[in-house]
């Protein structure tokens, strides 16, 4: 059996003893409720550079000084993990409501993705306040982390803030711009790639309107066919990162 994967936003060395974080604590030891002496995988997301690569490990370790507050970690031995994409995609994601737009993080992590925006557009649902929507995000970097934690990643990828759509398309990107339309003329599997790198636009409930469409190809966005049917903005999102792995990824 696996041992469980843990997050914890620090730096590691092999044969230290150093404390595990709180909330690495509430996790491991009182809701899986491990023991003194269980093994953990523990990864932090830190990038070290090996030539022009970069590189992502994972560490083992054993849980000791265990109490009712608190406990530490003995680091045993650290692990180079290469399961990250060839494909960097930058997912802009309508905001949708509830389970659909936490839903829709966290399998998109899990297939690849390495930053999601959330957007705000004409026909999105979600009105929040500047507080309740910084706690909104923090509650989206939670999903991805557990995401990662099941999934394998040792890199997390970042949910930036939540913006307007005209202020994500004014950002500047090398990057092949696409925006799922169900009347384009081009597939998406049919598109060259130039330097691996995609801006995605996805839709909120409802899809983008015809001006924000409009707005969307003068910022150099290019419309893409997924198939003959509308889908959900959930649905739309995870096959279109689905086909852009299998087409220039690392899904076989």
């Amino acid at each position: 059996m696996r041992s469980p994967r843990i997050y914890q936003n620090q730096s590691f060395t092999v044969g230290q003893v150093q404390p595990l974080s709180d909330d690495a604590f509430g996790h491991t030891v009182r809701v899986l409720r491990l023991k003194e002496g269980n093994l953990i995988t523990l990864f932090n997301g830190l990038v070290e550079k090996s030539g022009e690569q970069n590189c992502y490990f994972e560490y083992q370790a054993k849980l000791c000084n265990v109490s009712k507050k608190r406990a530490d970690i003995e680091i045993l031995a650290k692990e180079h993990v290469n399961n990250e994409s060839p494909l960097n995609i930058h997912l802009g994601q309508g905001i949708s409501r509830g389970e659909r737009m936490d839903f829709t993080l966290q399998k998109s992590v899990e297939l690849g993705v390495n930053t999601i925006t959330p957007i705000f557009t004409e026909r999105c649902g979600v009105k929040l306040n500047d507080e309740r929507l910084e706690k909104k995000r923090e509650q989206w970097q939670k999903i991805v982390i557990s995401a990662c934690e099941q999934s394998g990643r040792c890199t997390v990828p970042v949910v930036a803030p939540a913006i307007y759509l005209d202020q994500w398309l004014e950002q500047e990107s090398s990057a092949l711009k696409l925006n799922l339309h169900p009347k384009a003329q081009h597939s998406i599997m049919g598109l060259p790639i130039e330097n691996q790198r995609v801006r995605l636009l996805i839709g909120p409930e409802g899809g983008l309107s015809d001006d924000e469409i409009y707005r969307a190809n003068n910022a150099d966005f290019k419309d893409v066919l997924l198939g003959p049917r509308v889908l959900r903005t959930e649905t739309a999102a995870l096959t279109a990162i689905t086909a852009l792995q299998c087409r220039y990824g690392d899904l076989a």
